[in-house]
C-alpha cells in the first residue's frame, strides 16, 4: 500500500517541506532561505533564533497539507545540515541556534589539550567547525546564556522534538558534534570535558529509522495530520543522500550541495594517522563513511547566479556555457584545503592584464563551475590516495549536479563515469523516504530506470583540464 510521508530538509542556505509519496514521487514543496544574525561580540559568529525557523517550517508544512487535505500522512522525517545544533533550556525552551558557519570557538582552540587523541575517538580534526567548540566558544562570552543549556540536538532531530517533544540524536549527526566516541559508540567524557561542556547536556542517542513517537495532538489536529502519523528519525543530510543513491561498501558519491563532500563507505572505521580526512558514523553507526571535502562550493554558485544570471535558466546557462571553447580566467572561492586542514582565505577571479576585451559573464560562469569542479577532484584524489578505489565509475547526487558542464566537467577531470540516478537532485529528501519505508515495511526498490552516466571524454587537451592546471597555480598563488 502506498502511503505519504511529510520531510523537513534543513540546510544550510535553504530549508524545504515536502510531501513525497513511499514511493519517492514529490508531491508537493515549500522552499525558504534561511536567517542568520551576527554574534558581535567574536570575529565570525552566527546564530539563529529557533522560533523563527519552527514558524517558517510550520507555514510550509500548512502549505503543503493545505493543498493536499485528502491525503494521509504516515509518518514524519527530518534531513538536517551536520555540524550544526539547537540548545534548550531547563523548562525544555529552544532558545539558541548554533549553525554550522558558526565560528565562535576558534579563537580558544588552543586550550583543547590531546588534538590527536581527540582525532582518533572522534575521526574528526580539532577545529571551530563543530558544535563542541562553538559551545566552548558560547561559554567563554555568554556564561549566564551558557548555564541555561541543559541539552542539545542536531537540526534533524530537533524537527523531531517540534513535532513530538522528546529531545535524541543520530549517531550520525552525534560524531558531528565532536563529543562522541565512535570506537566505542558513546558520548566521551573525556573530550566533553578538554570543552568544558557539561555531559549531561549530551541527548539520547537513538538510531535512525526508528520512531520517536506519535505526533503530538495539538499538531496533528492543527495541521491536519493523521492522529497516528509517527516521527521516523532521520539523520545527518550527506548521509542521507548517500542512502538514498544506494551507495554501497568501496563506492565513492560526491555529495554537491552547498558543500561537496566526497564520501566512500566502509565496513571497518578507517583511521589516518596524517589526519587527512574526517570518519563519520554512517546512519545508525553500523557502518563507517571517510570523507574529503572541498568546503563551501555550490553556495558560491548559487550566490553567482543569482546576483549575475537571476532570469536564467540552468538549462539556458548551460547552452551559454556549452559555447565557450577557452578560458579567460579562474576562479577561487572553495574553502577548505581538506587534507592540511586549512582554511582558504582569499578568494576571487584571476586573469591577465589588461583586462581581456572578449570577456563576458559567460566566462566568469564558467570560471566559478570550473572551481567547483577543480576542488572537488582535488579531494577526490586525496581520498583515492588513502582508499584505493577501481570502480571504472562514481556516484552522484545533490543539487549541484542540475548544471551539467559540472558534470562534464567531473567526468573528464576523473577520468570516471559519473552516474545519477532518479531523484539526485533530491537525495536527502528520497533517504528520509526510504528511512520512513523501512520503518512500515515497504520494500525500497531500486530505481528500474536507467542512470544519467556522463563519460569522460578521454581527451588530456579538453578544456577543463587546461583549466585545472592554471587554476592550481592561481589558487596557490592567492593562498600561499
Amino acid at each position: 500500500m502506498e502511503r505519504n510521508y511529510l520531510i523537513v530538509d534543513i540546510g544550510t542556505g535553504n530549508s524545504r517541506v515536502a510531501l513525497v509519496t513511499s514511493t519517492g514521487k514529490i508531491i508537493d514543496m515549500d522552499s525558504f532561505e534561511n536567517q542568520y544574525k551576527r554574534d558581535t561580540l567574536y570575529d565570525d559568529a552566527q546564530y539563529f533564533v529557533p522560533a523563527d525557523w519552527k514558524k517558517r517550517i510550520f507555514e510550509g508544512v500548512k502549505k503543503v497539507i493545505g493543498a493536499h487535505k485528502d491525503l494521509k500522512i504516515s509518518g514524519i522525517s527530518a534531513s538536517g545540515a551536520r555540524e550544526s545544533i539547537v540548545c534548550y533550556d531547563a523548562d525544555g525552551n529552544d532558545f539558541l541556534g548554533l549553525p554550522n558557519i558558526d565560528n565562535r570557538g576558534a579563537k580558544w582552540m588552543d586550550e583543547i589539550p590531546e588534538k590527536s587523541y581527540v582525532y582518533e575517538k572522534t575521526g574528526r580534526w580539532c577545529t571551530e567547525d563543530f558544535p563542541a567548540a562553538k559551545l566552548m566558544g558560547f561559554r567563554k562570552m555568554h556564561k549566564d546564556e551558557f548555564a541555561k543549556i541543559k541539552k542539545f540536538t542536531s537540526l534533524s532531530e530537533w524537527v523531531g522534538e517540534i513535532f513530538t517533544g522528546k529531545i535524541v540524536i543520530e549517531p550520525s549527526m552525534a560524531c558531528e558534534t565532536q563529543l562522541y566516541d565512535i570506537d566505542d559508540m558513546k558520548w566521551s567524557e573525556k573530550i566533553a570535558g578538554f570543552f568544558k561542556i557539561p555531559i549531561e547536556t549530551c541527548p539520547e542517542v537513538k538510531c535512525a529509522g526508528e520512531s520517536i513517537g506519535k505526533i503530538k495532538k495539538n499538531i496533528a489536529d492543527e495541521y491536519g495530520i493523521d492522529e497516528n502519523a509517527e516521527f521516523i528519525i532521520g539523520g545527518a543530510d550527506t548521509q542521507l543522500a548517500a542512502k538514498a543513491m544506494n551507495v554501497k561498501v568501496g563506492d565513492i558519491c560526491i555529495v554537491s550541495g552547498t558543500t561537496s563532500p566526497v564520501v566512500t563507505i566502509l565496513d571497518k572505521k578507517y583511521y589516518d594517522d596524517k589526519e587527512r580526512c574526517w570518519t563519520d558514523l554512517n546512519l545508525g553507526g553500523k557502518t563507517y563513511q571517510v570523507e574529503t571535502n572541498p568546503g563551501v562550493t555550490g553556495n558560491n554558485f548559487q550566490r553567482f547566479k543569482k546576483v549575475m544570471f537571476p532570469d536564467t535558466s540552468y538549462a539556458e546557462l548551460d547552452e551559454i556555457l556549452a559555447k565557450k571553447t577557452d578560458f579567460v580566467c579562474t576562479a577561487t572561492f572553495s574553502s577548505l584545503n581538506f587534507t592540511q586542514r586549512k582554511s582558504l582565505k582569499k578568494g576571487g577571479f584571476v586573469m591577465r592584464a589588461p583586462f581581456p576585451q572578449n570577456m563576458d559573464l559567460g566566462d566568469y560562469a564558467l570560471a566559478v563551475l570550473a572551481d567547483v569542479a577543480c576542488s572537488i577532484y582535488v579531494q577526490y584524489n586525496n581520498l583515492k590516495e588513502m582508499i584505493p578505489n577501481s570502480n571504472d565509475y562514481i556516484l552522484g547526487c545533490g543539487g549541484g549536479f542540475k548544471q551539467k558542464f559540472l558534470c562534464h566537467a567531473i567526468a573528464d577531470l576523473t577520468g570516471k563515469e559519473l552516474r545519477m540516478y532518479e531523484g539526485f537532485d533530491q537525495a536527502t529528501v528520497l533517504g528520509c523516504v526510504k528511512l520512513c519505508n523501512e520503518f512500515f515495511g515497504i520494500d525500497n526498490k531500486e530505481s528500474t530506470s536507467e542512470p544519467l552516466v556522463y563519460k569522460p571524454n578521454g581527451s588530456p587537451d579538453s578544456l577543463i583540464e587546461k583549466y585545472f592546471q592554471e587554476w592550481r597555480v592561481n589558487r596557490n598563488i592567492l593562498n600561499p
